[in-house]
């Protein structure tokens, strides 16, 4: 089992900045990646960025590349989101979670452990 805590979500301006922290405890020996994706009131979860647990290789979705950047401390066990010149269409729940195969990377159904979620506003 893994266990993940998410922190640093909160409210920011439009154009501001937050940095997102998924710290995992338990058995994280034989995970494939950390994966960030965000859910708005009434939306599916959609698919953020992922990065491989061991090469660093990252993924990001469309609507998020050149402004966020996904990374990983493994000798901590924690994943980062740095999120910068944010959007109002950025609002939304923010989710870690580990993935313990190694494709399908942005299908919340290759993740198997997910944190409780973080909020983030961004108001305009």
């Amino acid at each position: 089992q893994v266990q993940l805590v998410e922190s640093g979500g909160g409210l920011v301006q439009a154009g501001g900045s937050l940095r997102l922290s998924c710290a995992a405890s338990g058995r994280t020996l034989g995970s494939y990646g950390w994966g960030w994706f965000r859910q708005a009131p009434g939306k599916e979860r959609e698919f953020v960025a992922t990065i491989n647990w061991w090469s660093g290789i990252t993924y990001y979705t469309d609507s998020v590349k050149g402004r966020f950047i996904i990374s990983r401390d493994n000798a901590n066990n924690t994943a980062y989101l740095q999120m910068n010149s944010l959007k109002p269409e950025d609002t939304a729940a923010y989710y870690c979670a580990v993935r313990r195969q190694p494709d399908r990377v942005s299908d919340p159904r290759s993740y198997t452990y997910w944190g409780q979620g973080t909020q983030v506003t961004v108001s305009s």
